[in-house]
């Protein structure tokens, strides 16, 4: 690919715009969607050069239209096209493999941004960050303890202290007093210092991942400059100067999280060692000492806590602060108080044996519950939140993001049981030489078939209503194509496609019930191992043999289901290492997930969003203010959010003379519905009112992109009526193939593209912002719903 310097206009950065009279320049800036692409399908063209940016996100142009800003005039009225390609911002290089290990890290951060929209309640709204944050903190607290289970208990204090399992494992002979002949390692405080050194390494491979991506990703600050009169009067936070920039906030969360997992560690060396101190016959000597470091763990826990929940972001201002102390000391503090609890559990203890299991059934059992009270709590505030301002499209009644929280701390809960069961049967193989992980564990691995069970129940409504409305649409299908020959597969294969696309907006149906089935089955499994202290096909033993039967095969089965989950999340990181494609799946699901700054857990994926915004801001407002010209921004799919979100941030002047063309967009249909108080109705209305124009397109068959839906009393509508999918029933002169159905794709193929740009180009002024029309007949849809030449039927999606 050809590269260049970024071209010189004219005037300036900062000189006037172009002078009355002269052919004004055009631009047509092209954002791309989930799963990237390359600039030489944005652009048409496989000349294509580089204007601006770096190998991870840059602007593209055509060859031949470097330099159109010093020829006006020379494409004809045309838009120049550029296109800014961000798909290395999500799939790269092959450690973006290790992103897996934070999914439960992005679950709960998405949950911080899923709360109601809220009007003057600041302080509900900080109670509801602070809550979250708390339970992003449970989180990584949640993945430390289970790197501890597998290291220090499952096999430096069970495995290295049976005999049998440590001859088959023979890496271990230096911490066996059996293999090793009572070696200077084999000692169980030596033996759990050694093995805490993995925990404390996953502890720093998170903090070096962390302040890694902030430095590749979301470092960009945004553009400031001297406020403007009406600059606050943005309806959505989006448009904040310090939105996208949470420099902070990210620093001192990453300190405290980083300490967090630091203490956990210390924690699971310092309880065992203190309490074979405290008992008789222990080192009575040492026992001070263990209070000593319990005491000061327990204190410097305390500050942890105080760190994250004191500050939240700050959004109303390009906050450059860092806390330079706070952030260095937080981390070193924990690190040198493990290092003293390393070296006390190292002193010699005579008589010290290792037997049963380490005390885990009490952290993960307060780690679960203290993330069902969090989750509780959350959805508390949520409801209040709701009811005093209701939106009748927001998910589930705004109770979104507690449902996703809950998620989040389930997933982290299977996947903690699913690494720990899975390492206890491969050390123990077939015999029976150690006792195995933490009860708890056992039955949060067994309510996974049960839960499976349930989702027959969603899963098959589901599909009786996509049946349905797969019949009511083979109808409407036969509507949108009058007079031609009826083609009875082609009639079912675009309503099974218009149906299936519908299944989206069921998706709050499902993650309902999802988590409300894991709510009730989570608290059921943590008063089972609570109560019994017994794994359930022990618990059961002595009731009815059906009763018994079920809980064995539960049991047997989640932890089979474990095993091969853990299996093919190691096989997907490995393959997503080796293979680009792989890698690219990968980035299509952070595409959405990772829209979001890390606001309530630092070791989640990097926002992308940090990047690309600031790019999109600075080039709208530095072409505008260069040239004079007019500007189309031009997104699809998840590229019209970043459309949205870099309008919203460029000043009320320059964003009065910027049109909008969104299509295939989830701005309402997902992030409206699911992130109220960012992508409500009256952020969105607030979009419309401030650019100079905006006009979205979409199709029924499509399962991402839908209507924007502005209220009415928002101005003249922005939604043209659904376009015709495919463009032609049957063989016609214009397309004598069959046409295919596109669905999210290819929607520039569509001649409603074309004809929508060159009305926001008409409406747009070089210097002021065009008037206000309304849709001429020929342009879309007119009152009376009737689509023009290229819509369908003038049916809104479902």
């Amino acid at each position: 690919m050809e590269r260049a310097q970024e071209r010189a206009v004219a005037g300036g950065a900062d000189g006037p715009a172009a002078r009355s009279g002269e052919p004004d320049t055009h631009l047509e800036l092209l954002v791309h969607g989930v799963g990237g692409t390359t600039p030489e399908e944005m652009l048409g063209d496989p000349r294509t050069v580089r204007v601006t940016g770096d190998d991870t996100a840059a602007v593209f142009r055509r060859a031949e239209d470097a330099d159109a800003e010093t020829r006006p005039g020379g494409h004809g009225g045309r838009p120049v096209p550029e296109a800014y390609v961000w798909c290395n911002l999500t799939s790269g290089n092959g450690a973006r493999a290790l992103w897996l290990l934070l999914l439960p890290f992005m679950v709960v951060n998405l949950a911080h941004w899923m709360r109601p929209a809220a009007h003057g309640r600041n302080r509900a709204v900080r109670l509801y960050g602070l809550l979250v944050r708390l339970a992003g903190l449970t989180l990584t607290m949640l993945l430390v303890a289970a790197a501890c289970e597998v290291a220090l208990d499952l096999a430096a204090w069970q495995c290295a202290g049976a005999r049998d399992c440590a001859r088959r494992h023979s890496w271990l002979g230096f911490l066996s007093p059996a293999v090793s002949g009572e070696g200077w390692w084999s000692p169980p405080g030596r033996r759990l210092a050694v093995a805490a050194l993995v925990p404390t390494a996953l502890t720093g491979l998170l903090w070096y991942l962390s302040h890694r991506t902030w430095s590749a990703y979301e470092s960009e600050k945004p553009p400031a400059g001297t406020p403007e009169p009406d600059e606050h009067t943005c309806r959505t936070s989006l448009g904040r100067p310090g939105f996208w920039y949470g420099r902070r906030l990210v620093a001192r969360l990453r300190a405290a999280h980083t300490a967090a997992g630091l203490l956990t560690v210390a924690a699971a060396v310092v309880t065992p060692t203190a309490a074979f101190d405290h008992r008789a016959g222990g080192a009575a000597a040492l026992e001070p000492a263990g209070r000593l470091l319990a005491a000061a763990l327990v204190l410097w826990t305390a500050v942890v806590v105080f760190v994250v929940c004191r500050r939240g972001r700050s959004e109303n201002r390009l906050d450059q602060g860092l806390d330079e102390h706070l952030v260095r000391r937080l981390p070193l503090g924990a690190l040198a108080l493990l290092a003293l609890t390393l070296l006390y559990a190292g002193w010699p203890r005579p008589g010290w044996r290792s037997t049963g299991r380490l005390p885990g059934d009490a952290a993960f059992g307060g780690l679960a519950l203290a993330q069902g009270v969090l989750v509780v709590a959350i959805g508390m505030v949520a409801h209040d939140l709701y009811r005093r301002h209701p939106d009748p499209r927001a998910a589930m009644r705004g109770l979104g993001g507690p449902a996703v929280a809950l998620l989040a701390c389930a997933l982290g809960g299977v996947i903690s049981g699913g690494v720990a069961q899975r390492v206890a049967d491969w050390l123990d193989g077939t015999g029976g030489s150690i006792t195995g992980p933490p009860v708890l564990l056992t039955w949060q691995a067994s309510v996974i078939p049960p839960l499976l069970t349930a989702l027959l129940a969603p899963a098959g409504l589901l599909s009786w209503r996509t049946w349905r409305r797969c019949r009511a649409e083979r109808r409407e299908v036969e509507l949108d194509h009058p007079g031609e020959p009826e083609d009875a597969s082609r009639t079912r294969r675009i309503a099974r496609t218009r149906a299936t696309a519908a299944l989206t907006d069921q998706a709050p149906l499902v993650v309902a019930f999802v988590a409300a089935a894991t709510f009730l089955l989570g608290a059921g499994a943590l008063a089972g191992a609570l109560v019994t202290e017994r794994a359930p096909g022990e618990a059961t033993r002595g009731t009815s043999a059906v009763v018994q039967g079920a809980a064995e095969a539960s049991q047997a089965l989640g932890s089979w289901l474990v095993g091969l989950g853990f299996i093919l999340f190691v096989t997907w990181g490995r393959r997503a290492y080796k293979d680009a494609s792989a890698r690219r799946t990968i980035g299509i699901l952070w595409d959405v997930g990772t829209f979001w700054p890390r606001a309530a857990h630092p070791f989640a994926p990097p926002c992308y969003a940090e990047r690309a915004v600031p790019d999109l801001t600075w080039r709208m407002a530095t072409w505008t203010r260069r040239t004079g010209g007019r500007l189309v921004i031009s997104g699809h799919s998840q590229g019209s959010v970043l459309a949205a979100a870099a309008a919203w941030q460029l000043k009320p002047s320059a964003r009065r003379r910027v049109a909008l063309l969104t299509y295939g967009s989830p701005l309402e249909r997902l992030y409206g519905r699911w992130f109220p108080a960012h992508f409500g109705p009256a952020a969105l209305g607030s979009l419309h009112r401030e650019v100079a124009c905006w006009r979205n397109l979409h199709r029924l068959t499509d399962p991402i992109g839908g209507p924007v839906r502005l209220p009415g009393g928002y101005g003249p509508e922005v939604d043209r009526a659904p376009l015709r999918d495919p463009l032609a029933y049957g063989r016609t002169a214009q397309h004598p193939l069959p046409a295919p159905i596109l669905g999210h794709s290819d929607y520039q193929a569509d001649p409603a593209f074309a004809e929508e740009r060159e009305l926001l180009l008409a409406r747009l002024r070089p210097d002021v912002p065009g008037p206000r029309l309304r849709d001429e007949p020929s342009a879309g849809p007119g009152p009376d719903g009737e689509a023009g030449a290229q819509g369908s039927s003038g049916r809104s999606s479902a």
